[in-house]
């Protein structure tokens, strides 16, 4: 770890110099050998920083999103040139940059932390051993040295043996039982960011590889803080476990705020603002218009979420506008109150079976239908009946009906002659 923090010494200079400005403002009002004095500057150095990287932070949820909405496709190039690796490769890339994807873009925050971490972690190690850094020169090193944090100074770390922490003024005991649980506080705010991510910010409609990546990290990172941890001095153990609660916090707000659609967040986020809604009849916030115009924009690509919160508008009698408002709809009030006008129903198509025998049965299934414009009335339909009597005998209409379907010739038949009889 001290090889790797002298890679960044050429930053400790500009860490120290941070750290020493923020200490000489909470010195003027803890006292400059306070552990307060010295604990804040870490946690506004951390805070600093953390503002700094917002907007990489934006870049990381983009790509996030990003990469989850690819996933389906990226599965379907891996399975298209499995055996073909160059060529998948090619389609990737070709891919990220047709959607101006960055796939590095996840990992921006934390590289452009660790410049910053180690030089800390370089400038801590420094204090421990009454070495001067960057702008800390003799007096400002044994203010520090003198600092403790709830009996643990500074510098000290949970493998220290009990001489080097006697040396710091302070008890091996103290030291490890803060340490210990600064690790697990640690541990514990990267899991429940993982998992607040993994639980609520990522749609559930789409089964990828990608979750299941995510779902190990999720309890394989605060293992390896755990296990680093024991090695990191007290001042580090602030500004990781800092990091991680801003972290946390960051991520609750754009949870909340900005959530992936089709994740159950969105589900909340939409039914808040469908609330808000029937409260006070339009939407409020520039935030939440900008929500409802890109629902809106969507159009029939809608997913199961979005379609029940224009649902829940259209029973409030409310349309959504493209400008993200909304606006009463008497289209949407008709169909909520159920007052739209029933739908005409085709009749049901009968079988051959039904039709024969509705046409060899006068009366029963022809004669129960409605009348329709330049149908025959019933006094016409009996003097054609009259009609049919005065026929030649055995010969009726239906008769006729079944001689004609039966392929037989229509009209009288020839007598038959004589010599036949």
């Amino acid at each position: 770890m001290d090889t790797i923090a002298s890679l960044f010494s050429f930053i400790t200079t500009p860490v120290s110099w941070v750290i020493v400005q923020f200490h000489k403002l909470y010195g003027a009002l803890f006292g400059d050998d306070t552990g307060w004095a010295w604990g804040l500057s870490i946690v506004s150095l951390v805070v600093l920083i953390r503002i700094c990287l917002i907007p990489l932070f934006v870049k990381q949820i983009k790509s996030t999103r990003n990469m989850q909405v690819l996933q389906p496709k990226m599965k379907a190039i891996q399975e298209r040139y499995k055996n073909d690796k160059q060529r998948q490769s090619e389609e990737m890339m070709k891919l990220y940059k047709e959607t101006g994807t960055n796939p590095l873009s996840s990992c921006l925050p934390i590289l452009a932390q660790s410049p910053f971490f180690f030089a800390l972690y370089h400038v801590l190690s420094s204090i421990a051993s009454g070495k001067t850094i960057g702008v800390i020169d003799q007096p400002l090193l044994d203010s520090a040295r003198q600092a403790h944090i709830f009996g643990a100074p500074l510098a000290a770390k949970f493998m220290d043996s009990e001489e080097k922490v006697a040396a710091l003024g302070a008890s091996l005991t103290d030291v490890r039982v803060v340490t210990a649980i600064m690790i697990v506080m640690m541990s514990a705010s990267q899991f429940f960011t993982q998992r607040q991510l993994m639980t609520k910010n990522v749609d559930l409609t789409v089964k990828t590889p990608y979750m299941q990546q995510q779902k190990m990290l999720m309890y394989i990172f605060p293992l390896i803080f755990a296990v680093m941890g024991i090695n990191f001095p007290v001042g580090v153990l602030v500004y990781w476990l800092t990091t991680n609660v801003w972290t946390m916090g960051q991520q609750m707000y754009v949870i909340n705020q900005n959530p992936t659609p089709g994740s159950k967040a969105q589900d909340q986020y939409l039914g808040r603002v469908l609330k808000s809604v029937t409260s006070h009849g339009q939407v409020r916030g520039r935030t939440r218009r900008n929500t409802v115009k890109r629902i809106v924009a969507k159009g029939p690509d809608r997913n199961d979420i979005e379609r029940k919160f224009i649902t829940g508008l259209s029973k409030l009698g409310l349309a959504a506008q493209e400008d993200g408002t909304v606006a009463k709809s008497e289209a949407a009030v008709t169909e909520a109150e159920g007052g739209a006008a029933p739908k005409r129903q085709q009749p049901k198509r009968q079988t051959k079976a039904k039709r024969h025998t509705a046409a060899t049965q006068p009366g029963t299934a022809k004669d129960s239908e409605p009348a329709e414009p330049g149908a025959k009335t019933s006094l016409e339909k009996h003097s054609a009946s009259q009609d049919d009597k005065s026929k030649p005998a055995g010969k009726s209409a239906s008769g006729s009906s079944r001689q004609a379907k039966s392929g037989q010739r229509k009209g009288p038949q020839r007598p038959k002659h004589p010599s036949k009889k």
